[in-house]
């Protein structure tokens, strides 16, 4: 079982030419609505590599709450544990340039009231697989690596959104899951040792006896050990929008771990996975198919 405790919003996207600098206005060319949240993206995600899901979180009492949820009922996600509340659904408003990148900025809504109590009330299992990010409430988080602890589950922890009170729990997580930018402010902050990003990830490592994957975009990811580094490549693609790729990575990766993959193998196929979500736009209406992971893994071997 995986378990994601986190975001469910509805994302509003625009597509613009390019991406506005501070107090500009851009003509957009293009706007539309999907299901999103790190929280509801990363299960789907989970959900669309084979896994067995259940979400934890918290949406509104209003018409965006059933857009948000679309998808993870149509995937199979189990949202008994997803609370109705008097908060309006989070919505993310996002801006996607020309080039593919995006702007993106968050407002929580149902998300900032997922607490403790909901974590408690739907209990942790030995094996299980919990998977969090930074959308909700901190110490809803920080509760949850206890109680997984106690209860004998594996943590993945997404540092996605960085937020500096988080630097007290990220070595509570089994594995810690951060893009390149996100790491580097953590590392600073940690004042981790080493010249190079990779001795820095090391260094972690080192001192948690847990493990560090930082993502590289188009260069795949790289994950460091107590045992040693891990590189892993991206497919070699055109991207389209990189809206939901790192969720697809989070998604893939605890479905992989799951499922009992080494810890390599799991990093592969989300690799592999983020690049596919970059081929179509929009979060959650990007994330691949197990099929379509396993089509294009076999194309790059042969």
């Amino acid at each position: 079982m995986i378990t994601i405790i986190g975001s469910i919003n509805l994302d509003l996207i625009a597509t613009v030419g390019r991406l506005p600098g501070p107090g500009e206005t851009v003509l957009g060319n293009g706007f539309g609505t999907a299901p999103g949240g790190k929280g509801a993206n990363q299960a789907l995600a989970a959900a669309r590599a084979g896994g067995a899901v259940r979400m934890i979180g918290a949406t509104g009492r209003d018409s965006f709450a059933i857009e948000a949820l679309a998808l993870l009922k149509e995937g199979g996600v189990d949202l008994s544990k997803v609370r109705e509340t008097a908060e309006p659904t989070g919505t993310a408003l996002i801006l996607v340039g020309g080039d593919g990148e995006n702007m993106i900025a968050v407002v929580p809504g149902a998300n900032a009231t997922v607490e403790v109590a909901d974590v408690a009330a739907a209990g942790l299992a030995e094996g299980e697989h919990i998977l969090l990010q930074h959308e909700i409430p901190l110490e809803a988080v920080e509760a949850t690596l206890a109680a997984a602890r106690e209860a004998g589950a594996v943590t993945l922890l997404n540092t996605a959104p960085f937020r500096a009170e988080a630097l007290d729990f990220l070595a509570k997580a089994d594995y810690v899951i951060a893009n390149e930018t996100e790491f580097d402010l953590y590392a600073r902050e940690l004042a981790l040792r080493g010249n190079s990003r990779e001795e820095r990830m090391l260094d972690f490592a080192a001192r948690t006896g847990h493990a560090i994957v930082v993502t590289l975009g188009g260069d795949g990811a790289l994950a460091a050990t107590p045992a040693g580094l891990i590189r892993v490549d991206s497919l070699e693609i055109i991207p389209v929008d990189t809206v939901g790729a790192g969720d697809t990575f989070c998604g893939y990766l605890a479905a992989g771990m799951a499922a009992g993959l080494s810890l390599e193998e799991a990093l592969r196929r989300a690799a592999a996975a983020g690049s596919l979500a970059c081929l179509k736009p929009g979060a959650q209406p990007s994330i691949p198919l197990k099929a379509e992971v396993d089509a294009a893994l076999a194309r790059r071997e042969d």
